[in-house]
C-alpha cells in the first residue's frame, strides 16, 4: 500500500487527488468539491493545516525546497490526479516568475516520478496568460491566442509540463479563470474579502459605498469566476479524456459592468451607492485599522488583524482595469462543461460566506 493510503483492488480503488495550495481560495474550493463528490481520496498540500472542516489528509511541504519535495512527495505512489493551485506572492509580477516556476517544478518532478498511477496534472492559471494585466488586449481572449512577449511563470510552468509529458500516458489540463470569487482564511488577495471589508469600513464611517477604482473601470466590461464553479470545471477537465493536453477559459459565463453591479452590492450591505471616487486604497486604508478593530468588537467578529482580511494593493490592481476583460468560453462548452452562474449571484453567495465565517458583520 502506498503511503497516501489509497489501497484496494483496481476495481474498487478510488481516484486519489492531491491538491497543491489547499488553503488558498481555489484550493479550498477544490478540496471541498472533491470530497463532496464522494469519488476521491484527497491529499491537501499546504504549509499550514486546512482551517476548514475536511476529511483530506494534510501534507506539509516546503514547495520551494527541492529535497523536501522529494522526501515528502516521493512516497505518494497512488496519486491519480494532481491539481496545482499553489502560488507565492512577490512585490511585482515579474518577481513572481522564478519562485512559482521553481515550486511547480520541484513538486511535479517528485510526484510524477513516484506515482505510476498518475492520469492528469491540472494547472490553474488565468487571464494574465493573455496579457490582461498590462493593458488593453485582444478580446474576447481565446485559448488559441498566441502568448505575449512578456515572460510569465504561466509560460514557464507550461513549458516544463509540455516537456515532462512527452512520451507519457498521463495528460495535463489548464484552467484560465479571472478574478476568483471565493473565501480562504488568511488570504487577503481576494476580491470578495476586499469588497466586504471595504464596504464594512465605509458603513461604519457612515459613508456611501463609492467605487474606489478608475472611472473607466466602472464602465468597461469585466468578468469573474466563482471558486466552486472553477473547482468543478477543473475536476471535469482532469477526468474527461477529450480534454487532455488542452487549456480552457473558465468564467461565470457572463460579463458585467461595475456601474450596474455596484448598486446591487451596496444594497446587499444596506448602503447607498456613491458612484465613482477613485482613491489609492493602500493610502485610504492605512489608518483604518482602529475602525476595523471597533467593528470586530462591536459585532463579535473573528479577531483577525486588519492586514490579514484584505490586501489593498491587490484591491488597487483589480479595480484598475479601465479596458474590457473578456474571455471566450466556447471551448469548454463545446467539450461539455455547461455550468454557469450570474456574477451578481456569485458575489452574493460569497458575501454570505464571509458573514457565516464571522469575517464581516451580519446584515
Amino acid at each position: 500500500m502506498g503511503v497516501d493510503g489509497a489501497g484496494g483492488s483496481n476495481q474498487t480503488m478510488k481516484k486519489t487527488a492531491i491538491v497543491f495550495g489547499a488553503t488558498g481560495v481555489a484550493g479550498r474550493a477544490l478540496v471541498k468539491e472533491l470530497e463532496r463528490s464522494g469519488d476521491w481520496d484527497v491529499l491537501a498540500v499546504s504549509r499550514r493545516p486546512p482551517d476548514y472542516e475536511t476529511r483530506a489528509r494534510h501534507i506539509a511541504v516546503d514547495l520551494s525546497d527541492e529535497s523536501n519535495c522529494r522526501d515528502v512527495l516521493g512516497g505518494l505512489d497512488r496519486v491519480t490526479h494532481a491539481f496545482w493551485t499553489a502560488y507565492t506572492e512577490r512585490r511585482t509580477i515579474a518577481e513572481t516568475r522564478e519562485p512559482n516556476a521553481r515550486m511547480f517544478r520541484n513538486a511535479i518532478v517528485a510526484l510524477e516520478s513516484a506515482s505510476p498511477a498518475l492520469q492528469n496534472i491540472g494547472l490553474c492559471h488565468g487571464t494574465k496568460y493573455y496579457g490582461q494585466y498590462l493593458g488593453p488586449f485582444k478580446t474576447p481572449a481565446k485559448e488559441t491566442d498566441p502568448r505575449i512577449s512578456v515572460p510569465h511563470y504561466y509560460y514557464d510552468q507550461e513549458d516544463f509540463i509540455f516537456e515532462l509529458q512527452k512520451g507519457k500516458s498521463w495528460t495535463w489540463t489548464s484552467a484560465r479563470p479571472h478574478v476568483i470569487c471565493g473565501y480562504a482564511k488568511g488570504n487577503p488577495r481576494n476580491i470578495v474579502s476586499v469588497i466586504g471589508v471595504y464596504a464594512t469600513v465605509l458603513r461604519e464611517l457612515g459613508l456611501p459605498l463609492t467605487f474606489p477604482g478608475k472611472p473607466g473601470a466602472y464602465t468597461t466590461l469585466y468578468q469573474a469566476t466563482h471558486a466552486p464553479l472553477l473547482s468543478r470545471a477543473m475536476i471535469w477537465m482532469a477526468t474527461t479524456p477529450s480534454c487532455g493536453n488542452l487549456a480552457f477559459n473558465i468564467t461565470n459565463g457572463d460579463y458585467f459592468r461595475y456601474q450596474h453591479l455596484w448598486p446591487q452590492i451596496a444594497t446587499y450591505f444596506g448602503m447607498e451607492s456613491g458612484g465613482v471616487e477613485h482613491v489609492d486604497l493602500e493610502d485610504f486604508m492605512a489608518d483604518k485599522g482602529p475602525v476595523w478593530d471597533r467593528v470586530v468588537a462591536k459585532y463579535g467578529l473573528r479577531p483577525y488583524g486588519f492586514s490579514t482580511v484584505a490586501d489593498w494593493r491587490f484591491a488597487n490592481y483589480v479595480f484598475s482595469n479601465d479596458w474590457d476583460v473578456m474571455s471566450d468560453t466556447t471551448r469548454c462548452r463545446n467539450y461539455g462543461f455547461l455550468e454557469f452562474i450570474s456574477s451578481a449571484d456569485a458575489f452574493t453567495k460569497e458575501f454570505d460566506v464571509l458573514r457565516r465565517e464571522g469575517i464581516i458583520p451580519p446584515q
